[in-house]
């Protein structure tokens, strides 16, 4: 191609003549014309490096001692541009070589008809024989060198199946004394060793033969090994979501399919398909449509009742083709809409649940264990794509999961309620089941069964629910007692002087007052309705019969005997010149009283009493008597204390 630029005034035309492209500017007036140039150039026998390229101009040939001279051959690249070699007007010419290590230089030149033109120079070198840095032979295998090997030709190409991985090529000198390297390594002549590993299928493998000759020139033999393409169009794996593909997937299964229910899980539109190559040279499509190995891609689900078709196109590196077809087949919806099962806790339904039964009731009592004000009902759909609502009494309804158990408020006591689920098929049919909740009233029931007092131990006689008061006498040595009541409704609830107390349990100890007296104790019964009834038990504790005396003693002399509460005479000695003697006694019982000479010396309530002895002149002996009387007036024990003055 050769374009003219003409400059005119102060405008200018560039025509390019070979694509009639044309454009106009502002500059001055001349005409000039581009350097002419060489279309090829070639050597026989030999190559030229670097290759031919119009714009290079250099090259030089290395030729074995052997070639005594070689063909050049040079083509314009505009017809009828002329061609000289050395001087003659030919496009073809025969060089006659110099001597052995002679290097013979060749003029090329290119002219066109305005003179201008472009010289090519070619630097012919024939080997000496210290300078041979030839290959005697070369092969490749497997493969077949192209051309075949000629020790002036310098590069060749080598075709091999797409499997073949790896190829040893075997190089030999013709000079023994040169040496050689094979991709920058050191090989020896003949030798094939080790293989030299190739690109993927379909790529191009380059291999560098350098030998180097006694005097250091340097020759290279360029083989390029072109990797045939593969063949491979199997998919490795292939996913879908949802579904799952039947058969399971096999490289060399083509066709499947997969069963989709009519409602799937979110209400999704859509689904993906991840298809894999076994080998990364090959494309695919998925339904017409460029599909990266190893991403999913979307694709539309069919609607409910309906099929659709996914074809996956595997295309091998070689163009052959493969087509994986993968048919999806979704259920129509259907119109069950029934319930599988319905429990209900607390209680039981009535009847027992049959799907067909829409209506039930569950009694409950008024009082539950654990006083809980909620019950959970679990219904659970025969149909797992149909779904339902719960509503209570009417009331705004919620969706419920199948088999899910969901909290409820229970009714009052004495009140009613509704629970209503409703069960919507696919076909959005729907049937409504109602479990009515009815809890009976709370109990009025505010009496006692049984009632006892401990010690004795035994029910009160004669107890009797409607009879409120009661009176227990217990021994005089007791002093608490406990209350054990029994209630005729198990849900009322009671207090025993106000504590709580659980029916049938005997109540904390109840301190009773001193001998005698007497201890009032309420029991207080609630009926679950809030009504009360309330017991009274009086429990008089019998008067004491103690008449002992717990200690005794003198203020001159001492007893004859240390004091014992079961020994009632004692004797006291004093000197002739003691005038009287105070006996001091104290009661065993508080309540008991202590008298002596008639007098009371120590009424219920005083602990202690004195009586003053008053001794004569010379030896006497005076007789003192105690008398403590019990409380309950019948025991009375007389002490005697008996003063002797001495002479």
């Amino acid at each position: 191609m050769r374009g003219i630029l003409t400059f005119v005034g102060q405008c200018f035309a560039v025509v390019a003549v070979t694509i009639g492209l044309s454009s106009y500017g502002c500059m001055g007036s001349t005409t000039v014309n581009p350097v002419a140039e060489l279309a090829s150039l070639t050597v026989t026998p030999g190559t030229l490096q670097p290759a031919f390229t119009s714009g290079t101009t250099q090259y030089t040939v290395d030729l074995t001692r052997k070639v005594t001279s070689v063909k050049i051959t040079a083509q314009p690249a505009v017809a009828g541009d002329t061609i000289t070699i050395n001087g003659q007007a030919t496009t073809s010419s025969t060089i006659t070589l110099g001597s052995e290590g002679s290097t013979t230089s060749v003029s090329i030149v290119v002219s066109e008809s305005t003179n201008n033109s472009r010289t090519y120079i070619v630097l012919l070198k024939r080997a000496s024989v210290a300078g041979n840095n030839s290959l005697a032979s070369l092969t490749v295998s497997p493969g077949t060198l192209a051309p075949v090997f000629n020790e002036n030709t310098l590069t060749y190409s080598v075709d091999v199946a797409n499997n073949v991985e790896s190829v040893t090529v075997k190089p030999t000198l013709q000079d023994s004394a040169a040496t050689m390297t094979v991709n920058g390594e050191a090989r020896n002549s003949g030798e094939s060793l080790p293989p030299i590993q190739l690109g993927g299928a379909g790529s191009s493998t380059p291999i560098d033969i350098v030998v180097i000759a006694q005097n250091n020139s340097q020759k290279t033999y360029h083989v390029t090994v072109n990797r045939g393409k593969s063949g491979n169009n199997f998919l490795e794996s292939l996913e879908i979501s949802p579904g799952t593909l039947d058969p399971f997937f096999t490289p060399g299964t083509e066709g499947y399919t997969v069963n989709l229910p009519s409602i799937l899980p979110g209400n999704t539109t859509s689904m993906t398909v991840t298809p894999t190559l076994q080998d990364a040279t090959a494309s695919m499509t998925v339904n017409g449509q460029p599909a990266p190995s190893g991403q999913a891609q979307t694709t539309p689900l069919p609607a409910p009742g309906a099929t659709t078709a996914i074809n996956i196109a595997v295309t091998a590196q070689n163009n052959t083709e493969r087509t994986y077809t993968v048919t999806i087949i979704r259920a129509a919806l259907n119109g069950n809409n029934f319930l599988s099962a319905l429990t209900i806790s607390p209680g039981t339904l009535t009847p027992i649940f049959n799907a067909g039964t829409e209506g039930y009731t569950v009694n409950l009592p008024s009082i539950l264990p654990g006083n809980p004000t909620s019950m959970t009902v679990t219904p659970t759909l025969q149909d797992t794509t149909a779904s339902m609502s719960i509503s209570v009494d009417n009331g705004s309804p919620t969706n419920i999961n199948s088999g899910e158990a969901r909290s409820t408020p229970l009714p009052a006591p004495g009140a009613t309620t509704a629970i209503n689920i409703a069960v919507t098929a696919q076909n959005n049919t729907e049937r409504t089941y109602t479990v009515t909740i009815i809890r009976a009233a709370l109990s009025g029931n505010n009496n006692l069964s049984a009632l006892t007092v401990t010690p004795p131990g035994t029910p009160i006689p004669g107890f009797s629910p409607n009879i409120l008061t009661y009176t227990v006498n217990v021994a005089t040595d007791v002093i608490s007692v406990t209350v054990t009541a029994t209630l005729e409704d198990i849900n009322a609830s009671m207090t025993i002087n106000g504590q709580g107390t659980s029916s049938g349990v005997a109540s904390a100890p109840i301190t009773l007052g001193g001998a005698g007296s007497d201890r009032t104790i309420t029991i207080i019964v609630i009926a679950p309705n809030g009504s009360q009834k309330i017991y009274t038990v009086t429990v008089h504790r019998a008067s004491s019969s103690n008449s002992n005396l717990s200690a005794l003693s003198v203020s001159q002399g001492v007893l004859d005997n240390p004091f014992d509460p079961n020994q009632l005479s004692y004797t006291v000695n004093v000197d002739s010149t003691v005038d009287s003697v105070v006996i001091s006694a104290t009661k065993a019982d508080l309540q008991a009283t202590m008298s002596s000479l008639g007098s009371v010396i120590a009424a219920p309530g005083d602990p202690d009493g004195q009586v003053l002895v008053t001794l004569g002149a010379g030896p006497s002996t005076e007789v003192v008597t105690i008398t403590v009387i019990a409380q309950d007036m019948a025991s009375q024990s007389p002490y005697t204390v008996t003063v002797n003055k001495a002479p």
